[in-house]
């Protein structure tokens, strides 16, 4: 499978680190995702109790409703022996708006707590992964128009002298400036390859027949 261009290095030990740490990533999401709706559903389990108790007083209002309207039915004293049925008709509805309110409280609270719980790691966790893939990305790309544009690495080489360790430079070179003027081929590759090696590219292959004598 060919991976997209600039997107990982085309060194196989830092494309398998990078590779690794975006699925390393992605297993991070995952797993804080279902620890997110498992706080949610949580929450909502406490919520249960009151839901049996909403049901149960709906059920308690419903049954003062029907007896209610057979009171009423009572000539002559129907409209009295109904009021006290009413009575408990608007006790109970109050009761089972409260337990609504109550657990639409607690449903609310568990699906916040949850995205919280996904996000807060999953976010913490992206400031610090998602800046270093998109400086690689940019750096890479970058790079990478001036080695397709010409086989020449003297422009990494350069790079390589002013922003490479000194310890780097010389192991390649004892001077690497005078090698650089008078066009010394081995030493301009090493130095190139020093600096492509920070981006995850490999230098350009050129054929010996194309090396200058």
């Amino acid at each position: 499978m060919r991976l997209p261009a600039g997107l990982y290095a085309q060194r196989r030990g830092r494309m398998a680190g990078q590779l690794l740490a975006d699925l390393s990533m992605v297993v991070w999401v995952v797993l804080w995702w279902f620890v997110g709706r498992f706080t949610q559903r949580t929450i909502d389990a406490i919520a249960d109790p009151l839901r049996t108790s909403g049901e149960r007083a709906a059920q308690l209002t419903e049954q003062a409703r029907q007896a209610a309207e057979q009171a009423g039915r009572v000539p002559g004293i129907g409209s009295e022996l109904r009021k006290p049925f009413d009575g408990a008709v608007d006790s109970l509805s109050g009761v089972t708006t409260a337990i609504s309110q109550q657990i639409s409280s607690i449903e609310h609270a568990g699906l916040l707590l949850g995205w919280l719980v996904f996000a807060i790691p999953v976010v913490i966790l992206l400031v610090i992964w998602l800046p270093l893939r998109v400086r690689f990305v940019r750096r890479a790309r970058a790079a990478q128009v001036f080695i397709d544009a010409q086989a020449d690495l003297d422009l990494f080489a350069l790079r390589a002298m002013v922003g490479q360790p000194m310890h780097v430079i010389a192991k390649i070179s004892d001077d690497p400036v005078a090698a650089w003027r008078r066009g010394d081929r081995d030493v301009i590759r090493a130095l190139a390859n020093a600096e492509l090696r920070r981006t995850g590219l490999r230098p350009p292959v050129i054929d010996r027949r194309d090396r200058p004598a």
